[in-house]
């Protein structure tokens, strides 16, 4: 192994993927510990009324806050890291003596990607398998602390498609007694209605995983001919869970594991209740936004890398800009998705696809 790293990674490597990597962390680092100095002094009166342990707050709340921001700045804060040493060394006259060798600009890009790889790594298991973990332990501590309010957390008025034939209508429903009101299921034969359902009153039984169906009126319906029976009760197995009436907010898909993930969108192809886009952005954007990190590299090398009048600052303020930049585009790309303007895969590759067509004429402009 140290053969193989003597033999393809150089001094002035090793040199830059430590400025780039030492850069990178220092400068999170900083962004963390600021954002959660601003965030405490904004929740504390909810620590303080709801009563929430220290234990809670460090283990719970910030244990899933602080990988949430690391992961969402770092293709950002890594971008501004490369323009700052990069920049500085053009300043300090340190990549002309590279150039002026026989080191292609390609050849001096490798650190920079030797490094970006390995943050993207990290990214992409992190996006993949710990993030959604982390963001469960912070949103069950906001829910049971106040942060989303004291607004009833269930839905009402709520309409399901259960499979191809089976379609259901619950008016509200009380998670503390686990009883819905108002339940009315029709089934159906093509456009023909076959069955129709109501009941004053359904309650599931978390034990045998049943919904028990109270005071039924059901009506039969074959061709001409119909049945009706009333009063009755009914223990049945349906596809509908009580978290089917939660209200979601916008953090709850991030804080699905990929396969709870895959199964919703799967039975929301067949329910139709308006989330499916949605769900289908946050999976795609766990598998591409890590690639932000090679697309916004190419660009701050590129950008930073001409000595220019004034010293770091003119790179590092347009590379402050671009990530503004980014940042709105890419929340347009969710809007994008959101609203059926285009497909959430393509949605989802907006930012990335938009920024390295820049990257690539930054790069075609960088000094060779």
């Amino acid at each position: 192994m140290k053969e193989f790293l003597d033999k393809y990674i150089k001094v002035i490597d090793r040199y830059i993927i430590n400025k780039y990597l030492g850069t990178f962390v220092f400068t999170l680092g900083i962004f963390i510990v600021i954002s959660v100095v601003f965030d405490i002094s904004e929740h504390l009166d909810n620590f303080l009324s709801k009563h929430a342990t220290l234990k809670e707050i460090a283990f719970q709340y910030y244990a899933g806050f602080i990988p949430f921001y690391i992961n969402m700045l770092s293709p950002l804060i890594n971008f501004l890291a490369v323009i700052f040493f990069t920049a500085k060394m053009a300043d300090q006259t340190e990549i002309v003596p590279i150039l002026s060798g026989k080191a292609s600009f390609n050849r001096f890009l490798r650190p920079y990607f030797i490094a970006a790889t390995l943050i993207f790594i990290v990214s992409f298991f992190a996006n993949v398998y710990l993030i959604p973990y982390t963001n469960r332990l912070k949103n069950d501590f906001e829910n049971s602390h106040g942060f989303n309010g004291d607004t009833d957390p269930t839905k009402s008025e709520v309409h399901l498609q259960l499979d191809k034939h089976t379609y259901v209508y619950l008016q509200s429903y009380d998670p503390v007694v686990h009883t819905g009101y108002t339940f009315i299921l029709e089934k159906f034969n093509g456009d023909e209605l076959k069955e129709k359902l109501f009941a004053q009153t359904i309650v599931y039984d978390s034990l045998k995983k049943k919904w028990a169906l109270n005071n039924c009126t059901i009506r039969y319906v074959n061709g001409l001919h119909e049945q009706q029976l009333t009063g009755v009760h009914k223990d049945t197995v349906l596809d509908m869970r009580p978290s089917d009436f939660d209200v979601l907010h916008d953090n709850s898909y991030n804080a699905m594991s990929l396969s709870v993930l895959n199964t919703g969108i799967a039975k929301e192809r067949i329910r139709g209740s308006g989330v499916l886009n949605n769900m289908l952005f946050e999976k795609y954007r766990r598998f591409v936004y890590p690639f932000s990190t090679f697309v916004l590299t190419l660009m701050g090398v590129s950008l930073s890398s001409r000595k220019v009048r004034g010293g770091i600052g003119l790179p590092l303020g347009i590379g402050i800009i671009l990530c503004f930049a980014y940042i709105i585009l890419d929340k347009f790309s969710f809007v994008f998705a959101e609203k059926d303007a285009l497909p959430p895969i393509l949605s989802v590759f907006i930012p990335n696809f938009m920024f390295g067509l820049l990257g690539l004429y930054l790069l075609y402009k960088a000094p060779k």
